[in-house]
């Protein structure tokens, strides 16, 4: 996957063709050389009295002119340097679950990656909570999770959920040179995993995709109850003094211990343990 040699992504007509072939029938699947948002095109979509037209729908661009992480970041991409794209579904859930959903789609997009890589690496894809992917502590990818009413919703429970990831490709040096923080990217991965080389563009999307949607309907099914022990097997966090920052201000520190049945991390210090489900994550590092 040099860049000098190969790109990695496809003609977005092709890449809309091969997704076709991986995911089912029902889906819409639709790839734009660049567009603003795949996340707001979806939303404006979800909003109007019609709704989106179909679901799930899912909505990539090789680039993304006013792309968006958590918090209201911009993210800033280049042709063949990420992978961005963005699917909305219906969920059918009580609104006070929907914090859970960050957490459940961060596991199910870590599980899904290991899952095209050789079993010796899995332990280098982890999530740092509530859904950032790391490959060995580096930044490989960040998920949006918005959700709004559907336009044409009848009952209190019924939610358009749109998911955004936008993963690192290439430039990863680059990256941790300009942010002064570690950052990972999918040629990494491919240089350090056989298997890894063996997923093109195509079957990255599908796999991720594939499995939130898998997740969502059995989240609406059943809820929840699984997410801790399956969070415990990708936390990338287990163990470590954090600092829960909101808006700048320090709210907790103590050492991480995983995650409660609604998603909330769970910190420990002197006093007992905290769930937190709000704030900016950073990782201090141990005395």
């Amino acid at each position: 996957m040099d860049h000098e040699e190969t790109e990695f992504l496809p003609a977005p007509e092709a890449l809309a063709k091969a997704l076709r072939g991986l995911l089912p029938g029902a889906w819409r699947i639709d790839w734009a050389e660049r567009t603003g948002s795949t996340n707001a095109d979806l939303l404006a979509c979800a909003r109007r009295a019609q709704g989106v037209p179909a679901r799930p729908w899912l909505l990539g661009s090789h680039v993304q002119e006013q792309g968006r992480g958590r918090a209201g970041r911009t993210w800033q991409n280049r042709r063949d340097a990420n992978l961005m794209f963005s699917c909305a579904f219906d969920v059918f859930l009580q609104a006070r679950q929907l914090p859970t959903l960050a957490p459940l789609l961060g596991t199910a997009s870590c599980e899904a990656l290991r899952s095209l890589l050789g079993p010796g690496a899995h332990r280098r894809l982890t999530m740092k909570w509530p859904n950032d992917l790391l490959w060995d502590q580096g930044k490989l990818a960040g998920i949006l999770i918005e959700t709004t009413r559907a336009g044409t919703a009848t009952t209190p429970d019924h939610f358009i959920v749109i998911i955004g990831l936008g993963l690192n490709l290439r430039d990863a040096r680059a990256l941790s040179q300009s942010l002064d923080r570690q950052v990972s990217d999918w040629t990494g991965i491919v240089a350090a995993d056989a298997s890894a080389a063996r997923a093109d563009a195509a079957t990255l999307v599908a796999r991720l995709a594939r499995a939130w949607y898998e997740d969502l309907n059995r989240a609406t099914a059943r809820g929840f109850d699984d997410l801790a022990a399956r969070y415990a097997k990708v936390d990338a966090l287990e163990g470590r003094r954090l600092d829960v920052l909101d808006d700048g201000r320090l709210l907790h520190t103590g050492i991480a211990c995983g995650i409660d049945g609604q998603g909330r991390l769970l910190l420990r210090d002197a006093h007992g343990e905290t769930a937190i489900s709000i704030g900016e994550i950073s990782v201090r590092a141990r005395p």
